[in-house]
């Protein structure tokens, strides 16, 4: 039997086929799992509807991570069409591009507000209405990257944002056990995204995560699915409050390798 034979996912924050949400909602499906879809805006509609429907969804809702009127107007939906449902995944980030592409200290005071609200909050926002509609075991899981904990150029804004995303994690993880849910998140290595393609430098990004892994690439967005397979599987039923490292190498190599190795000089 599949893993998630019968169970039910609802995914906040596909936006293409490069998404690392599309290739956990690949691995979700494989494994039997219903799928549910939330796309913003007509522009984005137009590339989720497609993917939704390649793999069996019926649920394809509009929804504004910053309005609470159009989460509840999801849920009303879900709960119709579901009644309960087993995972939440949180796929949402956003910033200002002029936030990322200068230093941090120059970040203004609604780019902040911004970022914090669309790529930290949210993840309370959709859980908070989910948690009457998820069943025992559910599992929440949101992404993440290293810029949370270590400064990486260009990531300004959005490290201070997903680092506030990682505490809410452990937060939620504490308030939902007793319910017996789940919250975790992933930190990917660097993949080349929509999202990725706003970040200034991103391509030298890629570049010095491929030369400084041990593995000597950069990680793969099905290998990202897998994870988020892992998380919404009864294999991970005792794991919560935690970010869970995929392509973890490249990060610690970045640690250790002098700066001119870094820079890709020989």
């Amino acid at each position: 039997m599949a893993l998630l034979s019968g169970k039910k996912a609802l995914i906040f924050g596909v936006a293409n086929e490069r998404s690392i949400a599309w290739g956990i909602a690949q691995a979700l499906h494989r494994e039997g799992c219903e799928l549910g879809f939330t796309f913003l805006g007509e522009a984005l509609e137009k590339r989720v509807r497609p993917l939704a429907e390649s793999v069996g969804s019926k649920l394809i809702l509009p929804c504004d991570v910053a309005a609470d009127a159009q989460i509840d107007a999801v849920y009303s939906e879900v709960a119709k069409a579901w009644g309960k449902f087993d995972v939440l995944v949180h796929a949402i980030a956003f910033a200002k591009k002029e936030d990322l592409a200068g230093d941090y200290v120059s970040t203004s005071r609604d780019g902040f507000h911004l970022a914090m609200d669309v790529s930290a909050y949210s993840l309370v926002a959709i859980t908070r209405p989910a948690v009457p509609l998820l069943n025992p075991g559910a599992s929440i899981f949101a992404l993440t990257y290293y810029g949370s904990e270590k400064v990486s150029p260009h990531y300004n804004v959005m490290g201070v944002a997903k680092a506030a995303l990682e505490a809410s994690v452990r937060y939620l993880a504490s308030d939902l056990g007793p319910k017996g849910i789940r919250v975790n998140a992933i930190s990917a290595g660097p993949i080349k995204t929509l999202a990725a393609s706003g970040i200034s430098g991103f391509k030298d990004k890629l570049k010095m995560a491929a030369a400084n892994n041990p593995l000597r690439r950069t990680i793969l967005q099905e290998e990202v699915g897998n994870a988020g397979l892992y998380l919404a599987s009864h294999l991970s039923s005792a794991v919560t409050g935690e970010v869970h490292y995929v392509d973890a190498g490249a990060n610690i190599m970045a640690e250790s390798v002098p700066e001119e190795k870094k820079e890709g000089e020989a």
